[in-house]
């Protein structure tokens, strides 16, 4: 029985790991383009590659080097140069801003002792033109300053002032914080005065007859004067019955409401004695009675109002 030749066919070589990634391969394998490969292997066989071999090459490469040796050696002589004058200027403008800052600070301090000079030829004229109620006319203008028995209250923002929600303050655009707004201390300011404050000053700020408390953003400007909180409230006062007078008025209660609403902090206590200071700014105003003219053309202009 004849037996089957045996098999000798080898078996094909594995697969390579990379073989699915050939465009990779290729590209590490051939880095350098054909062409660049064979314009360099030309330039080895003209012996046109590596450095100058020729007299008049050699020359040009040494001048080359040697004009940009000299660009650079003069650049860095010129900055060199330049940095003392570019010192210079910057002396120069640092010694005139110092000297425009002083003479501002200078022209500062003249208006402000011209003011001063203009605030006390106001009080006095208040206080001579007054007439028989001259102290009570210079008092409420704020022209002399004011000691006496009164109140210190302190009213400053909460300590969360992220807190809202209904309250007494009532609907406005504003969120209703435990900040305090300007149209909290009018409030407050009104019922002292309704209570019987003589004069009242915040924050060393006195106020007039024509005092305005207004808001700035956040900010309580008490005439057109930044406030930063806590906000001190002195008012000169009967004491006692003063300050009793104006935790029962409608608006010590509602003072005491923004304290439970919103956590606002506020403190009263009776003082012995208070110091206000004169306002710092005053307005003298004159009125004149209007007088009706006697001819018939008076009467048809009297509904017309005077200025």
């Amino acid at each position: 029985m004849s037996q089957q030749p045996p098999d000798r066919s080898t078996a094909s070589p594995p697969a390579r790991p990379d073989a699915s990634m050939s465009l990779l391969t290729n590209v590490m394998d051939h880095s350098l383009d054909d062409g660049y490969a064979e314009a360099s292997a030309r330039r080895k066989t003209d012996g046109s590659a590596g450095m100058p071999r020729t007299l008049k090459s050699k020359l040009g490469l040494a001048a080359c080097l040697v004009l940009a040796a000299l660009v650079v050696t003069l650049g860095a002589a010129q900055a060199r140069v330049s940095a003392p004058v570019l010192a210079k200027e910057r002396e120069e403008l640092i010694d005139r801003i110092d000297a425009e800052t002083a003479a501002a600070d200078t022209l500062e301090s003249q208006v402000d002792k011209l003011r001063d000079d203009v605030g006390r030829r106001q009080r006095k004229a208040l206080e001579k033109h007054g007439g028989d109620q001259g102290e009570l006319v210079a008092l409420l203008a704020g022209a002399t300053p004011v000691e006496g028995p009164g109140v210190k209250l302190v009213v400053d923002d909460a300590e969360d002032t992220d807190q809202g929600g209904d309250g007494p303050r009532g609907t406005s655009g504003f969120a209703d914080t435990g900040r305090v707004r300007d149209r909290d201390l009018q409030r407050v300011v009104n019922g002292l005065w309704q209570s019987g404050a003589e004069a009242i000053a915040i924050n060393g700020q006195r106020l007039t007859a024509l005092s305005a408390i207004r808001a700035a953003g956040d900010a309580i400007l008490v005439d057109n004067r930044p406030l930063v909180p806590p906000y001190t409230v002195l008012a000169v006062g009967n004491g006692k019955q003063f300050s009793t007078a104006f935790h029962e008025s409608a608006d010590g209660q509602y003072l005491q409401a923004l304290k439970d609403t919103f956590d606002i902090r506020t403190s009263m206590s009776v003082q012995e004695k208070v110091n206000l200071p004169v306002a710092p700014s005053l307005i003298v105003r004159t009125a004149e009675p209007y007088k009706a003219a006697d001819t018939g053309s008076g009467a048809a202009d009297a509904g017309k109002g005077t200025s």
